[in-house]
């Protein structure tokens, strides 16, 4: 692979970047291997047609949820819906409804947040009747010891190098997307994306350093369905690896215009993923031409577009994915935003293993507080 190292650099988040491809193969043979255990689960779950499916995680685990949720939705024939753990801890209503069961897919690199255990746990104790497919980074965090060996659960550990080591999630983050179609029953092929990954990743040095050497103060990433949800994660990846120094922001090309477009400014660089569906596709093409008109060519990037890029947008072209599920697609899309944000933090002269020395962020959150949860009946 002829990555550019000098732009890259050595850091941790660097290699875990670069891994992805590889990681990828390694999931796929996980997956397979606990595929019995797995279509048990999901068979007993969706029998009764009332059973809600609900994606949870906090962070970068709630995007995956956010990522695959639109597609999974059109695969199952049934709603697949997104809810945060964080949201889940806070309101156990808003996720236990009624008499409907529940099937709670947990996303988690460690598993050690406290919001993992408790979302879980109160779905468990609120529904009516609750199955869970966990599916960590971490096979000894405390999400997977808490539900291994669980009559209702399954937990899938991914291979170990997906616990990524740096500040920010990355492989871990693409690895439980990857895993969460493969389980769920989307169609992927693993090789094709992993090829497709690799080419992106020849040139994704270069590429993303010439969008930090523009000195962006704010960064703009907008998206549709699945990739709305990889808007969000790309968002989160800049403001955690530049320390927020850039200030990042995320929204639908639609949603944009009603009022967060006021975040545009001469210092503003906008990043648009282009879904591979012809009809949303055109609402992509139609933002990036307004946007190049308020900011200049040169400060917009079209992601994944077909062809030339509208209004003379520059193009990260991802060679190989056209026709894709866009759930699929933001393996290798998510790409350029990871190169992005570290270029930007490299460029800051931060450490984009450690971007908050003073401990301001911490890898895995610290300060939360679980409160006892008593429903109606128990007071």
């Amino acid at each position: 692979m002829a990555v550019d190292e000098k732009q890259w650099g050595d850091s941790r988040t660097a290699a875990e970047i670069r891994q992805q491809p590889g990681a990828w193969r390694r999931v796929a043979r996980t997956v397979a291997h606990a595929r019995s255990g797995v279509d048990r689960l999901l068979g007993e779950a969706l029998a009764d047609p009332r059973t809600r499916i609900v994606l949870t995680g906090a962070g970068t685990s709630a995007f995956v949820g956010e990522v695959v949720a639109p597609d999974l939705t059109r695969h199952l024939g049934r709603q697949v819906e997104a809810i945060a753990t964080t949201d889940i801890v806070a309101g156990p209503r808003s996720v236990v409804a009624g008499d409907r069961p529940v099937l709670l897919v947990s996303f988690a690199r460690s598993g050690n947040s406290p919001e993992s255990a408790a979302a879980a746990g109160l779905v468990d104790r609120l529904a009516p009747a609750a199955h869970h497919l966990v599916i960590t980074c971490d096979a000894s965090g405390e999400l997977a010891r808490r539900w291994s060996g669980a009559a209702n659960a399954v937990v899938l550990a991914l291979p170990p190098e997906l616990n990524d080591r740096g500040f920010a999630m990355t492989s871990s983050f693409t690895g439980m997307v990857l895993a969460a179609l493969l389980c769920l029953g989307l169609e992927v092929d693993v090789e094709a994306a992993a090829c497709a990954a690799e080419a992106v990743l020849d040139t994704a040095g270069s590429r993303a350093a010439a969008v930090a050497a523009a000195e962006p103060a704010r960064l703009v990433y907008l998206g549709s369905g699945a990739l709305k949800g990889l808007a969000l994660e790309a968002a989160l990846k800049c403001l955690e690896l530049t320390a927020g120094t850039v200030v990042a922001v995320s929204d639908s090309p639609l949603g944009f215009r009603h009022g967060p477009k006021a975040v545009l400014d001469e210092a503003t660089t906008a990043v648009v993923f282009h879904s591979a569906d012809p009809y949303t596709r055109g609402y992509d093409e139609d933002i990036t031409r307004e946007l190049v008109r308020s900011l200049g060519p040169d400060r917009v990037l079209a992601v994944g577009g077909a062809g030339e890029a509208p209004g003379g947008a520059r193009s990260w072209p991802l060679p190989g994915t056209a026709g894709w599920p866009d759930a699929v697609r933001a393996l290798v899309a998510v790409i350029p935003a990871q190169a992005i944000a570290l270029a930007c933090s490299v460029a800051r002269g931060l450490a984009p293993d450690n971007p908050f020395p003073g401990g301001e962020v911490n890898r895995v959150v610290r300060g939360v507080v679980i409160h006892a949860f008593a429903r109606p009946s128990e007071v």
